[in-house]
């Protein structure tokens, strides 16, 4: 049986990662894990720590990216909701089996072993939804 681990991260579409630290980093007291590019999404990551889960700042880098129309159509906020599973392939499968809509029907996978897919809005409420299965030996980090 499939499980759901925790809620693993909640992204926050920004304009400028500078400049929303100046609340997360600098207001609150998170503290900056580290910063990320990702060349293939055309965007850089600001990585948050907040007890089990993080919250991660993302910055569109051009304006034809998803994530630039993303942002200049709604505006900065929340972007997407990660859910951390331990089998996610069973859990796509399932998910389809039931009549919801997958932006990724298979996973994706990073260097690192990382596995992620996308839930469609339509199929969530109006929340887009990043499911993650983390490599066995990295169960916490990113």
């Amino acid at each position: 049986m499939v499980s759901i681990i925790k809620i693993h991260h909640v992204a926050m579409v920004v304009e400028d990662i500078e400049r929303s630290l100046i609340f997360w980093r600098d207001g609150l007291g998170l503290n900056l894990d580290h910063v990320r590019q990702i060349p293939e999404q055309e965007a850089v990551i600001a990585f948050l720590p907040v007890g089990e889960g993080e919250i991660e700042l993302v910055q569109p880098l051009g304006k034809n990216s998803g994530l630039a129309r993303y942002l200049a159509k709604k505006g900065a906020g929340i972007h997407h909701l990660c859910i951390q599973v331990d089998q996610i392939t069973p859990m796509l499968f399932d998910l389809k089996q039931k009549g919801f809509r997958l932006i990724n029907e298979m996973p994706m996978q990073e260097e690192n072993g990382k596995k992620y897919a996308f839930i469609h809005p339509e199929s969530t409420g109006g929340v887009l939804v990043e499911l993650y299965e983390l490599p066995k030996q990295n169960n916490e980090s990113e």
